[in-house]
This record gives structure tokens, sequence and C-alpha cells, in this order.
């Protein structure tokens, strides 16, 4: 019966083996605990958005909670970015008016990359960020205004491909 009992526990302990808790980074960031992130250069057009961008990147790595945010001398790998487009596109129109749009889509699109303290590149991809918004009577106020939201979206799914590879 002892024994019966004492192989069910060891089974059932072996069971857990391969079980981690916490992060469970990319195998090929596997080193990087501490991550730089300088502003974003901005190639749009629209001013002071790099500030926002890398603001809200910063946020969501912290609220991630994979890597910890430092210095670039003291980080273990640095992440750039740069901001290429924000498209603007009707997603619905008024009924009876075609040509008339009360509903836009917002897409903001970044290319990134992270290089390690050596000069290495770990990882590069672009990412978007979408969200809609309508529209009152100024539309380039209400782009503005969305313009956080996708913002948002967009450090949720760099982060995600930063800290779970996908």
């Amino acid at each position: 019966m002892k024994a019966s009992l004492a192989t069910v526990f060891c089974l059932a302990l072996c069971g857990c083996l391969g079980y981690h808790v916490g992060p469970v980074k990319p195998y090929y960031l596997r080193d990087v605990h501490t991550i730089a992130v300088p502003t974003f250069k901005n190639r749009t057009l629209v001013p002071r958005i790099e500030v926002l961008v890398t603001d809200t990147v910063i946020k969501q790595l912290q609220q991630d909670g994979t890597f910890q945010i430092v210095s670039g001398d003291k980080a273990d790998a640095t992440l750039a970015g740069e901001i290429f487009s924000i498209i603007r596109s009707p997603a619905r129109s008024v009924r009876g008016n075609v040509l008339a749009t009360t509903e836009f889509n917002l897409a903001l699109s970044v290319k990134y990359s992270l290089t390690g303290r050596f000069g290495e590149q770990l990882a590069a991809s672009q990412t978007v960020g979408n969200t809609s918004f309508f529209v009152g009577s100024d539309v380039t106020n209400d782009e503005r205004q969305a313009l956080p939201l996708a913002t948002e979206d967009l450090a949720t799914r760099l982060v995600s491909q930063l800290s779970e590879g996908w």
C-alpha cells in the first residue's frame, strides 16, 4: 500500500518537471533581461508622435514585466523603432451619400529592431496598431484623439512579439 502510494506521488511530481513559473521568453532572447528604449524615429508628417509611441511601448513593457527598462549603458539590448506610416482609410459612409464618411480606420505602422549589447541583431520586424473612430465636425481633431488608441494596440502587439516570440 505504501509502495503504491509512493509511486503515485512520484508520478504526480514527474508531471510538473517541464512547467515554468513566470515569463517565458523566446529562446533567442534567453540572455536578455534589461532593455533600453530610445525615442523612436518619426518618418511621418505627424509632429511629436514619436514621443507618444515610445512612451506607450515603455509602459507596455513595464506592464508585461518580461524585461526591465534601463538606460542604454546598463541594458542587455536596445529596442530601436521607426514610425513609417499612419494611414487613415474610410470604413463607413453616410447613408445616401457614399462620398461622405462617418467612420475611419487608423493604422499606425512601426519597424523595430532589438540589438544586443555587442551590436548583434536579436530581432527585427514590423507591427501595426489599428483603431477606428467616428467623425464629428473636425476630422483632423478626431484622428488626433484616436492616435493614442492605435498606439496602445501597436505597443501591445510589439511587446507580445518580443516577450512571447509571436
